[in-house]
């Protein structure tokens, strides 16, 4: 009887979850949902004061090693929000602590968050074929070279694409002024997007006479192998509002974050949040001579006026985790199916293993063959598994055969890009790692060391 009340309690806490969207309480063992939930390592089997130690001495080292100001961990599995912590402060002046409901600028994991989950719904609907090239669905940018180049060759970045293109000072002239019909220090009929509180104001038609013009004009290598490359991003936002009718920021909210109930993932975060709940990035001395609060960090991004397939994408860490707990359940969420679990697995698949080439379309993979030093996330993550890392000192990644979740967010670009202490201490694959060890480890008694946990 008691064990039936049990299963009645957890039961009225998803739906109750699912009436509020809110994430809830469970201390159910074995517990597993298609909602995420609130509850305790305990819960899912794991030791929680080892787990909370370790964490927060990889978060204080950094934090005191000045690799971030703050940042906020969240880890999941089968569905139970297990840990779910905020670190720090937004910077290092220490005025406002990180909170749970901060947003941050989530970087290049817009690609998968957005473009590439746009582009898995038009594949359900039959309007984006994988298999069919850039001058399908490009016709005005993809020609010479670029026109047979194959989407999933393109979206695993092994077409032989450009890795970048520096919009903002491919605009400038050597004496560094900005040429004509890009960038003024006024605005006016001609020049009516502000990108800079500094006096910045772009020409309104930059996005499609120039960013499309240089993408056009950028050189194919003959090598087809590696190379991460963001340019074809800059393009699916115009793609995904021709094939459906609606702007990219509106499909992918009403397809996918509204309906998850997401409600701070989304584009040009300054616009609709206050600004003491979003985290600044970079202090920008080249640029936009200003510090970068609320706008996107990357430039590309900036000069699309904030909405890109490449950057742009600000959330939480619990909306964030909502997408991807959808992905690794299997496309269901709350008793809603957003994709079926063939198109996932169709996209988040490695590609190309016989060119070493480790990517899915458009998702990060596992490494092929582990390197302690190279990997972003945990050596034991199945290769199943998938997410994607951001600019910013983010990352997100879903483990559907161990159903384990991972977000990490931060603003190690805080007040510079040139800080990479976050690699150098191994920020986020020794938490990850950690979540792992744990896992195995079950019950006994356990030494924490730097590289993790052992069994005494």
């Amino acid at each position: 009887m008691r064990s039936f009340l049990l299963s009645l309690f957890s039961l009225c806490t998803v739906l109750s979850f699912a009436q509020e969207g809110q994430l809830t309480v469970t201390e159910q063992p074995n517990f597993k949902t298609d909602v995420l939930v609130v509850g305790t390592p305990a819960s899912v089997g794991i030791d929680g004061k080892i787990l909370s130690h370790g964490i927060e001495e990889v978060m204080h080292q950094a934090m005191d090693s000045m690799a971030f100001p703050g940042g906020v961990v969240l880890l999941a599995k089968d569905g139970v929000v297990f840990y779910q912590k905020a670190f720090g402060y937004h910077t290092y002046a220490k005025e406002n602590q990180v909170q749970l409901t901060d947003i941050y600028d989530l970087a290049s994991v817009t690609k998968t968050t957005a473009a590439t989950l746009a582009l898995m719904k038009l594949y359900e609907d039959g309007l984006f074929d994988p298999d069919k090239t850039m001058g399908d669905y490009f016709s005005d940018v993809a020609k010479g070279d670029k026109k047979d180049l194959v989407m999933r060759d393109v979206l695993a970045h092994q077409a032989g694409l450009r890795a970048w293109i520096p919009y903002w000072s491919e605009s400038q002239r050597k004496n560094g002024k900005y040429r004509w019909n890009t960038v003024k220090a006024d605005s006016s009929r001609r020049f009516p997007y502000k990108i800079s509180d500094a006096g910045l104001w772009m020409h309104k038609d930059f996005k499609e006479k120039k960013i499309y013009k240089m993408i056009k004009k950028s050189k194919v290598s003959d090598e087809k192998k590696y190379l991460y490359s963001g340019l074809t991003f800059y393009l699916i936002p115009d793609l995904v509002e021709r094939l459906t009718g609606e702007p990219f920021d509106v499909y992918l909210r009403e397809t996918f974050y509204q309906p998850l109930g997401a409600t701070t993932l989304g584009f040009k975060a300054g616009e609709h949040f206050p600004l003491e709940r979003i985290v600044p990035t970079e202090v920008d001395t080249f640029f936009r001579m200003q510090t970068l609060h609320g706008v996107v960090h990357d430039e590309g991004a900036a000069m699309m006026l904030g909405v890109s397939g490449n950057a742009g994408l600000f959330s939480d860490a619990e909306d964030l985790a909502k997408v991807y707990q959808m992905l690794q359940n299997g496309g269901t969420y709350d008793g809603k199916q957003y994709l079926k679990p063939e198109t996932i697995e169709e996209f988040t698949k490695v590609q190309f293993p016989e060119n070493d080439n480790k990517r899915g379309m458009g998702f990060d993979k596992p490494l092929l063959e582990y390197s302690e030093t190279a990997s972003s996330v945990a050596k034991d993550v199945s290769p199943r598994s998938f997410g994607h890392t951001g600019y910013t000192g983010t990352l997100v990644w879903a483990d559907p055969d161990n159903d384990v979740l991972f977000v990490f967010l931060s603003n190690r670009v805080h007040p510079t890009r040139n800080n990479s202490k976050i690699y150098q201490l191994n920020v986020r694959p020794r938490i990850h790692n950690l979540v792992y060890e744990l896992i195995k480890a079950g019950k006994g008694t356990y030494t924490i060391g730097y590289r993790g946990v052992q069994k005494d």
